[in-house]
Order: C-alpha cells, then structure tokens, then sequence
C-alpha cells in the first residue's frame, strides 16, 4: 500500500508529533499495519443500574489490562520489536472502547494510546489533521489556566515569595521568563497598590518569542497591564525582550538598575532548558548558561515552578511509565475539579490539549527535539545550589494564605486537592501526590542593596519561625485544601 493509501485510512488519528523530531528514524515499515490500530466504531450505550457494579469491575479489570499493554508496547518499542508492539498496540485500542471514555484513566491511555501508534509510525506524517495554527499554544495555555487550579497555584505562591521581598522596597523590577497573557500580574499589581504608605514603582520585563505574525502580543499584554496599573495609581513602566531561546539572554537586555529589588520569575520553564542525563558534560547545558545569568544578577528573590514529574529519563520505558502515572492523577483531578465545579465541556477539552501535547513531546520525541523534560524537587534542589542559589524557605503560613487564595479564586470545593509543604517547597497536589511544587530563591551570599536587605532578613526570619511544628521529614506536610 502506497503512503497515499495508508494516509486515506487514518483520519481519526489526533495531530502527530512532527516526523523530524523522531531524527529520521521509522519505527515501522508496513503500513498497512497501521489500518488495525484505529479505534472500531461502536454505538453508544448506557448501562442500566442492574449493570453498573458488573460494568465498574469490567472496566476496572480493563484499566489494570491496558496499563499492563501501553507499557508492554513501549518496551516493545525500545527494544526494536515494531511487530510485537504493533500487537499491543492493536490490542489496546480494543480495551479503550469498554472503558468509558469520560473517566481519568480512559481519557489519559486514549492519550498515550495515539502517542505511540505516533511514535511507532513516524514515516506517514501526513496520516492526521495537520497541526493546530501557531496561536493555538496560547489558546491552550489559557484554556489550561481556566480549566484547573494548576496554573492559580503557580502565580499566588510565586507572587507572595515576590511580595515578601519587595516589602520596604520603593523600586522594583520583575523580569519574567515567559509573559504569555500576563495572567500573573494583576494580582500582583493589585497587591502592591494596597500596601500600606502607598505602592512602589514598578517595572517589569516580559520576555517571550519573536512575533510571527502581525500582531506585537508582548507590546499588547504589556499595554493592558499600564492601563491596569494607571487604574490603580502604581507607577509603571513595561519593557518587552523577545527572545526564542532563554539561554541566549543578555544581561544587558534586562537593563538591570542598581538600588532596585529585582525578581526574577520563571513558571514551567526550567524544564525545557535540560537535557539528556547522559549527554556530555563537556559541553554546557542550556539551563546551566541561564542559571549562571539569574546568579549574576543577584536577584532579590529567584520563583520557580515545575511539574513534579520525573520525565526525563533516557530509555523510552522509564518516562513513559512515570509519564503515565502522573498524567493520570492530571486527567483525574481535573475530572474532579469539573465535576465540583459544572465542568465547561469546550473549556476541559482544550485544557486537555494542552496536555496532550506534553504527552506527545514526552513519548515522542528524543534528543533535541524533546522539551518537556519535567525532573523531582530533590534534582532541581541539587541544581539551583550547585549554581550559587540559596533557597528562601516557604512555610506553614505561606501554605494557608496559598490556600485561602486557591479556593477563593475558584469555583470548586477543592475535594482531593492539597497544598504540601516540604523543607519550604510548596505542592500542589491530587490525593497526597506533588504534581506541581514552587520554590523561592536568592543569590548565596551575595550582597543585597539597602532596604532589600533588611527586608530579606525580616521575611527569612518570619517564615522559619513560620514552619515551627511543622513536619520534620523528607515527605511533603499535608494542608489539606478544602
């Protein structure tokens, strides 16, 4: 069968990861295989109550079968066995169509499922719809933001490490390492306008990508956040740096002012920056260059967020299957929070494309090509120190305000959501599992101006005095959300 023929056949299959990004390699040369993998059509139907405890124990030993399957393919996969993994794989889409497709666990394989038919078929790119139109990352993003508390949690736990450091301070200046939408500042704004003997001035630069089309969206962002200021009498200034990768920053891009607090904020994206374990060390590391740059500025307070997932192993097998587990609770918990909340179906939808594409990156690409390269606390720890970065502990109090502003900012209960806190890490967390986990930092001895000083010293006091009684293990501290 020609590449033609295969292509008419597979229609149903969701966008693909680029071919390139797979180095030029095909995992499979029969195409005709592929025509077995799609999903088979079935009718709808709804199980009467007679039925549900037979049917919840069908799908529950169906669950256990088509975990046991993805993983068997990818080991499959890794291991040069294209024929045994198209198997599995052919196998698995059978299960999927008794589990229902709006639970956790049926939305996520669906998922990785099309994943590695993607991996296992790299040489027909034209097999799928082509991709989503360049804005459509943006639309995600936002989407993702709406739909789960993932986001929320990242910008209050940042900003109030921001508002600690700035206090006394009457110039500061927030670099950001990603301005997207500018959803983050707002907040922020509106906490500076309320501080007691008036707001400081306040300057922030948003770095994102070049513009691709003939909109200016960092100029656009930075203009409603000016109006927004001006509204609530914070001075303001915006500067707007476009950079595509963040390891080719210039300090002299951030037109660093002396006397002025500085914050440096980075939300989801270390991880991109890493590379493979194995790679050479001779040669530096995109995060080392940007970690060398935070520390010569000296920030006042360095925030960072990541997901805590453990994604950047080397062998296909061990990220796909922690890969799996995590994006698990994801799907499970943003099932819980729609179910609290009304769900908006078109909203939950696009949050999950968000998702989606950062399972395909995981299981799909190899190489340079790889961005969501997602690591534990414990390595970004190591990390941050080795760069010459000494960590500003959040504590139990920081933990509540995080979570009186969770739930005041969102329209669920909160049920199995908790916010963890560990040796002054925070956690967002699904039923006692970290997904998302913020920290704060500052230059290791390094020589703070003026009123910042004496401001990092009062703050740093108050929150070690703050985590008295708190748990003393390695193991995050419950704060239970609701």
């Amino acid at each position: 069968m020609d590449p033609a023929a295969a292509a008419s056949l597979t229609g149903s299959i969701p966008p693909p990861y680029p071919t390139a990004a797979i180095n030029g390699a095909a995992y499979c040369i029969n195409p005709a295989l592929f025509v077995s993998l799609q999903p088979p059509s079935r009718p709808p139907s709804v199980p009467t109550a007679a039925e549900a405890v037979r049917r919840r124990q069908v799908e529950e030993d169906a669950a256990i079968r088509l975990v046991h399957l993805l993983v068997t393919c990818t080991g499959a996969i890794q291991a040069g066995d294209y024929t045994g993994a198209h198997g599995n794989l052919a196998e698995a889409r059978a299960i999927l169509t008794v589990i229902a497709p709006s639970t956790g666990i049926g939305r996520v394989a669906n998922h990785f499922t099309d994943a590695l038919a993607q991996r296992l078929f790299p040489a027909y790119p034209h097999s799928a719809p082509p991709p989503p139109p360049p804005a459509a990352p943006a639309k995600l993003y936002s989407q993702f933001y709406d739909a789960s508390p993932y986001l929320k949690f990242a910008y209050f736990t940042a900003n109030q490490a921001i508002l600690d450091a700035f206090e006394g301070c009457d110039s500061v200046h927030v670099v950001d390492f990603a301005l997207m939408q500018g959803l983050q500042w707002p907040t922020l704004i509106h906490a500076l306008s309320q501080r007691e003997g008036g707001p400081p001035r306040l300057r922030v630069t948003g770095i994102g990508p070049h513009p691709t089309g003939a909109g200016d969206e960092l100029r656009e962002v930075g203009f409603r956040l000016g109006e927004f200021a001006r509204y609530l009498n914070v001075p303001f200034s915006f500067e707007r740096v476009c950079a595509d990768q963040l390891d080719g920053l210039s300090k002299y891009w951030l037109k660093i002012i002396p006397g002025e607090a500085l914050a440096i904020n980075s939300i989801l994206q270390l991880h991109r920056l890493l590379v493979d374990p194995d790679a050479d060390p001779a040669v530096p590391a995109p995060i080392d260059i940007l970690l060398d740059l935070v520390t010569e500025l000296q920030p006042t307070v360095f925030t960072v967020v990541e997901q805590e997932g453990d994604h950047n192993k080397s062998p296909l097998l061990e990220r796909f299957t922690n890969a799996l587990f995590y994006y698990a609770a994801m799907f499970d918990s943003m099932g819980g929070e729609g179910n609290h909340a009304g769900g908006g179906g078109a909203t939950n939808l696009l949050a999950e494309a968000y998702l989606r594409a950062e399972i395909f990156d995981i299981v799909c690409g190899e190489g340079s090509a790889r961005t969501e390269r997602h690591e534990l606390l414990g390595r970004w720890r190591e990390r941050l120190t080795r760069a010459g970065l000494a960590q500003v502990p959040f504590g139990l109090n920081e933990a509540r305000l995080a979570t009186a502003q969770l739930v005041h900012a969102t329209s669920f209960t909160g049920s199995g959501y908790d916010i963890l806190e560990c040796d002054g890490s925070l956690a967002l967390a699904w039923h006692d599992r970290p997904l998302y986990v913020a920290t704060a930092w500052r230059a290791a001895g390094g020589s703070i101006v003026g009123a910042v000083a004496g401001t990092e010293g009062r703050n740093y006091g108050r929150r070690r005095k703050a985590r008295n009684g708190s748990r003393g293990s390695n193991s995050f501290g419950n704060l239970a959300l609701a």
